[in-house]
């Protein structure tokens, strides 16, 4: 079943944590590509100035500011897309990057479009590596993970205990000043018991 609007109604805080275990599902020329989320950092506010709002609505970051339950999702390094699913209520600029999943169907089409490590441990544990392997760039920028006619979106998966989940400092955010820099909004699921439930 795919993620309620209502899911992502609060803060990208409290849905990062949720959308571990959920399934990215990529409809790409028909085919459906999908894994299990397993790392979320969350973005949230102006006030967070690890957060690309931190400067305001520009038009790189309006789809924050928009209705939760729809990617935003941006280029960077001059080379990298990255997929964030916006929360929150419109107007408060808030999402969480999905970082990390393990592959479930099309992994075979995945490794075509990612070919350097594929399969080796840890060739989909990045936001770069899995935007690659599910063919995500700007022009998915604004769809909406809640519709079924979308070519992108978010399911109900497997059930991760909360304890599982270990927290950390989001990732490439050096010159982000404290409390930002160190504040645990990095959410990563144990592999082992990912694998188990996944395979």
């Amino acid at each position: 079943m795919i993620l309620s609007r209502a899911f992502y109604s609060g803060s990208a805080i409290d849905t990062a944590p949720r959308l571990i275990g959920c399934r990215l599902v990529r409809i790409l020329d028909g085919r459906r590509l999908s894994g299990i989320i397993t790392e979320t950092e969350a973005y949230q506010g102006e006030e967070d100035q690890a957060c690309h709002a931190r400067v305001g609505k520009t038009p790189r970051t309006e789809t924050m500011y928009e209705e939760a339950g729809h990617a935003y999702i941006y280029f960077t390094y001059g080379m990298h897309w990255l997929l964030n699913a916006v929360t929150d209520a419109p107007g408060i600029p808030a999402a969480v990057l999905i970082r990390a999943i393990f592959p479930l169907e099309g992994a075979d089409l995945m490794a075509a479009l990612r070919p350097m490590l594929a399969y080796q441990p840890g060739w989909l544990n990045g936001p770069a590596k899995l935007a690659q392997a599910l063919n995500i760039d700007g022009r998915l920028n604004r769809a909406d993970l809640c519709s079924a006619e979308s070519a992108l979106f978010i399911e109900e998966g497997i059930s991760v205990p909360p304890e599982t989940l270990r927290t950390a400092a989001r990732v490439g955010i050096n010159s982000v000043p404290e409390p930002w820099r160190s504040v645990p909004w990095r959410w990563q699921a144990d592999p082992e018991f990912i694998r188990r439930m996944c395979t």
